[in-house]
């Protein structure tokens, strides 16, 4: 206390200045309304930018959040996308045969775990499983595109094989013509794949879309993959096509879980016309 005291005796005009200098500023600003303008748009100024750099500062860490909520928004419109609805006329009923409008795939949100991109056969594991619905061979994609098929599930997780394995073939086609392929991946390079099975015929360029084929029971046509980076014709056949990835597979968050809801009925289609 004594050096509080000894602190204002000894700089008592000082502190009178600035008491006086408050004043002064005070009543010049309550008496002229133009200077008080002056210094409410300032006063306006300086805490926007502070509840600016705050809500920023909120911002990002609420980021996990609403990524969640916007994976989990756009599960549900595509969801929406797939039902489809009789319309009935105020005056006549149609019968419309209600097959065609059967919802056939239903789409399931998850967040990656765990995610392998450096090895020669990845694996990533999401946080559903079984008990959430989740099966073996279910397509997984994000906002991007394509990231694997399910593999095994246990009540809470799944593991996913992703298209950076050797064991992973995925029918594609050029999306700007009807010609199929077989997308593998040669294990260097976590941001290209490659196809296999173009045949000869078919026109390629640098640049060009490559979505999947819809040929299988598990993705439906027309997800995105990649664009063709480059690739090599010799012998008049295609010896390498690369296929540069939509997703960067190292840095993958929020997915959903393809379910085609008429997948046994097709295979079982497809066996019994096999066997005959």
């Amino acid at each position: 206390m004594q050096q509080l005291f000894y602190f204002i005796r000894k700089f008592r005009y000082f502190l009178l200045f600035i008491v006086l200098e408050i004043l002064a500023l005070f009543f010049t600003i309550q008496h002229h309304s133009f200077h008080k303008s002056k210094f409410v748009n300032s006063a306006n100024f300086l805490s926007g930018g502070i509840y600016k750099k705050v809500n920023s500062i909120n911002e990002f860490f609420n980021l996990k959040t609403e990524n969640q909520i916007l994976s989990e928004e756009n599960t549900r419109l595509k969801n929406l996308l797939e039902k489809k609805k009789i319309n009935l006329s105020s005056e006549n009923i149609t019968v419309i045969d209600t097959s065609q409008y059967f919802q056939k795939y239903e789409y399931i949100s998850a967040k990656i775990i765990n995610n392998n991109f450096t090895k020669r056969n990845n694996f990533l594991t999401i946080n559903k499983g079984s008990k959430h619905g989740l099966v073996p061979d279910l397509g997984v994609i994000n906002s991007k595109g394509v990231i694997g098929i399910t593999k095994n599930t246990s009540p809470n997780y799944a593991t996913v094989l992703s298209i950076l394995n050797s064991s992973s073939k995925l029918n594609v086609r050029l999306k700007n013509s009807n010609h199929y392929g077989t997308l593998i991946w040669n294990g260097k390079d976590y941001n290209i794949t490659q196809i296999a099975d173009i045949p000869r015929q078919a026109i390629i360029k640098i640049g060009d879309t490559i979505i999947t084929g819809g040929r299988s029971a598990v993705f439906p046509e027309g997800i995105n993959i990649g664009v063709i980076k480059d690739f090599k014709f010799e012998n008049s056949q295609y010896q390498e096509i690369n296929v540069l990835l939509f997703n960067d597979m190292s840095s993958i968050g929020h997915v959903q879980i393809i379910k085609n809801l008429q997948k046994t009925e097709q295979i079982n289609l497809e066996q019994s016309s096999a066997n005959e």
